[in-house]
């Protein structure tokens, strides 16, 4: 099993509420992503990041196959990319 964690920092005056719900929205609709969680950070420290995303995948492959995802490439990276001012990622296996 693979987590794929992603940490976004948006730009100043982008709508975190309109980033959580365009993430949300692969559920269903990304067949290789089997749980996805999705969070926003309320403490707001200078360190924090605004929003969290964790993937679970059945492996490497389905990674690879989560990162081609039509749905994923096309609504979902092109928002992210459209309001993110920097992320970071850790992608891991959970059985190491």
């Amino acid at each position: 099993m693979i987590k794929h964690i992603v940490c976004f920092k948006l730009r100043p005056g982008e709508s975190v509420e309109e980033a959580v719900r365009v993430l949300k929205s692969m559920e269903g609709k990304v067949p290789s992503a089997e749980k996805i969680e999705v969070g926003a950070d309320f403490l707001h420290s200078p360190r924090s990041y605004d929003i969290i995303l964790q993937v679970w995948l059945s492996g490497r492959d389905d990674l690879d196959a989560y990162q081609r995802d039509e749905y994923h490439c096309s609504v979902v990276k092109k928002h992210m990319h459209a309001v993110v001012e920097t992320s970071v990622a850790v992608d891991y296996d959970l059985e190491e």
